[in-house]
């Protein structure tokens, strides 16, 4: 078949079967991937680091093979090396880094099949919920053009959306994931703590709070990229307990009934959107009308503390990574390197002892074990995924002047998401709600540490009882 207009109407699962069944070759695929990618990128600024003779070169030398053999894939522009092409983590500093090996979660994605054809963006060192940079400009919603993508990982949802690729990497340190699926109006999982790789160049990432995985249009794919890439890499520091089976049969499992927690007032205390809550409210309705135990409940923390505690720990990891990169570079670390948000938190911890980030680990740790207990009571926590609707472009930007509007927008993002990359827990966004103003308003759902499997079961029965594939944004 000629693959064309219908591109869009599978996903990644879909599109590899049809390698399959030899309906359609790796190269139609691509050159599909390519012709929306050079006509929809100049509108959304999603793909920054175009590989298109390089994806074109791998397919040369042999068909992929995989369970997601031929189908297109972008990586995301921080923290996932592939041999011998460019990575930046969306810094003047990394402009010309080109690493000589893959990491072990890029090497999976290879073994799956997919073709890499390109780097989405990504904010500076993926410190903020929206994907603009000084290196590379401002990643647009498609829903929105003037609205964030979220972030970091807005190039890589601004692509799924668009639909230049069906499923696209991201990583989650804050709500990374999770933001960006909401913004886009795609399923966006945030996998438990060390399910997925971070070596050979990591052990964990901003002390164990930052994960990687996907975001996809259908909840299948997410699974099946879960299954490619799940499980510690060798010499990991520790690892997520073991799936008792593959994520793919959990998409075909029954939730049954479920106990679940609706949450609408943010862990961070800032004030929840009428149009977020009213998103939660509609889900937690939809739960009950499938048969679930639904029932209002109040996680409270240690507000303050937690703040404190992530800042210590996010500006420790940034701070060691500028400074080792200066010195790779061969000079003393300069404000001018970096983009003055950023250089602001670098700056926080340059007089922070030892026993600070000591008391931070614990800190977080403490949140852990309190979350556990909380969903001793619950199957699974239901909350808006973030407080406030996808902001104007410009308030979170790294580059931004006024620091107060800045942060305001910022605890706006992730009051509901980053909690549970400090306990590990692993949460989802789901598509199932647009505002008035047609702008996705996605929900969480949060299950116990190591339990994707419940998550999966529910998402997938979500997404058939209010289906959200055809729903497309006003873009072409």
């Amino acid at each position: 078949m000629a693959i064309g207009d219908a591109y869009e109407s599978f996903d990644a699962l879909g599109l590899a079967e049809l390698v399959r069944r030899g309906e359609v070759r790796p190269g139609e695929l691509l050159e599909a991937a390519i012709e929306r990618a050079e006509r929809l990128n100049p509108k959304i600024n999603a793909v920054v680091i175009p590989l298109y003779d390089e994806a074109r070169r791998e397919i040369a030398s042999g068909a992929p093979e995989g369970p997601l053999g031929g189908v297109p894939f972008l990586l995301k522009d921080l923290y996932a090396y592939y041999a011998g092409v460019r990575i930046t983590h969306g810094s003047q500093m990394f402009s010309d880094f080109v690493p000589d090996h893959d990491s072990e979660l890029v090497a999976r994605y290879r073994r799956a099949g997919l073709v890499i054809f390109g780097r989405s963006a990504s904010p500076e060192f993926g410190l903020v919920t929206s994907t603009e940079s000084k290196l590379f400009g401002a990643t647009r919603n498609p829903w929105n053009l003037e609205r964030i993508a979220g972030g970091s990982s807005g190039g890589a949802a601004a692509a799924v959306a668009a639909g230049i690729v069906p499923a696209a990497h991201a990583s989650d340190g804050g709500g990374s994931i999770r933001i960006p699926a909401s913004c886009c109006g795609l399923f966006g999982l945030k996998p438990t703590r060390a399910r997925t790789p971070s070596g050979p160049d990591a052990g964990e990432g901003w002390s164990g709070m930052s994960t990687a995985h996907v975001v996809t249009r259908s909840v299948r794919d997410s699974a099946a990229l879960l299954d490619a890439s799940q499980g510690a890499d060798l010499g990991a520091p520790y690892w997520a307990p073991p799936p008792e089976r593959p994520y793919m049969e959990e998409v075909s499992t029954a939730p049954g009934r479920l106990r679940i927690a609706l949450q609408t007032r943010a862990f961070n205390g800032v004030e929840t959107h009428p149009d977020c809550i009213a998103a939660a409210e509609d889900a937690a309705k939809l739960c009950a009308g499938l048969g679930h135990d639904v029932e209002p409940a109040e996680l409270s923390i240690d507000v303050e503390g937690f703040a404190r505690a992530s800042q210590v720990i996010i500006a420790a990891n940034l701070r060691a990574t500028l400074l080792d990169r200066a010195a790779e570079l061969g000079r003393e670390l300069s404000p001018e390197d970096v983009e003055p948000m950023t250089h602001v938190m670098a700056s926080v911890v340059k007089d922070v002892e030892a026993a600070d980030y000591a008391r931070a680990i614990r800190t977080i740790h403490g949140l852990g074990r309190q979350v556990a207990h909380f969903l001793e009571r619950y199957d699974v926590l239901l909350t808006p995924t973030l407080a406030t609707p996808p902001f104007e472009i410009g308030r979170l930007s790294l580059s931004a002047s006024d620091l107060p509007v800045f942060m305001e927008s910022l605890l706006g993002t992730i009051g509901f998401t980053q909690l549970f990359n400090a306990t590990g827990n692993p949460g989802a966004s789901i598509p199932l709600y647009w505002n008035e103003a047609g702008l996705p308003i996605g929900v969480q759902l949060v299950g116990r540490f190591g339990d994707e499997a419940t998550l999966l079961r529910l998402a997938a029965q979500l997404e058939q009882e209010r289906p959200w594939w055809e729903r497309r944004p006003p873009l072409s």
